[in-house]
């Protein structure tokens, strides 16, 4: 496989950081790190690029990153701050002149028919995303030609999906893990996961959850995402980290 390099779009939670209305230490933060945009990656493989998920910050983001090309989206599943900045895909149709290839779970996509029914009437607007939807289940499958293995994984109730392209792992809004999905995990150079914060939650895993989960796996290198304000501070949280773990931040690039 061609050297991967993995770009960290967004890094927060649902609300983002900083958050509404909030002044606590984190969300007054001067650190450009603890400002975190809904959690999304670009993955690049050789001359491809992957978004994973498409939350309401992609607009920002891809501006940020100034991203003139995507080749394939995964999505991980269907909450908001994953899946509402699909309309700005639109912007890469006219590009691009072709529809964006969607991969993501039966569930997920009959959300995203649901959210964006204006893309798929049988009389479309002029200007409305063109999308390409293709159902994905536990199998290894191709988006814009890279493999690509999912990993499933459980958010309280909720099947979500990781992915795993090469030797990269990248698990969000994930609560348990099963046995058979830990197995996909095996000799990752690089594994991300999400750690919301410091207290327990129910359907995400906090930072120690987090951590015990890591060091299971294994990766040479492990980045937290999905992080929220109530994690603290990015230089505080980071600098009590394991060797190889690290908190992530926006704009971050890793390679492979």
């Amino acid at each position: 496989m061609s050297a991967i390099r993995l770009e960290f779009l967004g890094t927060g939670t649902s609300q983002g950081v900083p958050v509404i209305a909030c002044s606590c230490t984190v969300c007054t933060s001067a650190d450009q790190r603890d400002q975190r945009l809904r959690t999304s990656v670009l993955v690049t493989v050789g001359d491809r690029r992957i978004l994973m998920d498409a939350g309401p910050d992609l607009r920002a983001q891809m501006l940020r990153s100034r991203v003139n090309r995507l080749d394939a989206v995964l999505l991980t599943h269907e909450h908001m701050d994953h899946v509402a900045g699909i309309d700005e895909l639109r912007s890469f149709n006219f590009s691009q002149e072709r529809a964006m290839d969607i991969h993501a779970n039966a569930a997920t996509l009959d959300a995203v028919r649901r959210m964006y029914h204006y893309a798929f009437s049988a009389v479309r607007y002029p200007g409305t995303p063109v999308l390409e939807l293709h159902t994905i289940d536990t199998d290894p499958f191709l988006a814009g030609g890279v493999e690509v293995l999912p990993i499933p994984v459980m958010h309280l109730h909720m099947p979500v999906l990781g992915f795993r392209i090469g030797d990269l792992a990248y698990i969000t809004d994930a609560k348990t893990i099963p046995a058979a999905s830990l197995e996909r995990l095996h000799g990752l150079d690089v594994l991300v996961l999400n750690a919301l914060r410091t207290a327990p939650h129910p359907s995400h895993l906090n930072l120690q959850e987090a951590l015990e989960l890591a060091d299971r796996i294994g990766a040479k290198r492990t980045y937290f995402t999905h992080i929220s304000h109530l994690l603290g501070l990015h230089a505080e949280v980071d600098g009590q980290l394991p060797t190889g773990v690290h908190l992530a931040y926006d704009g971050l690039v890793v390679d492979l």
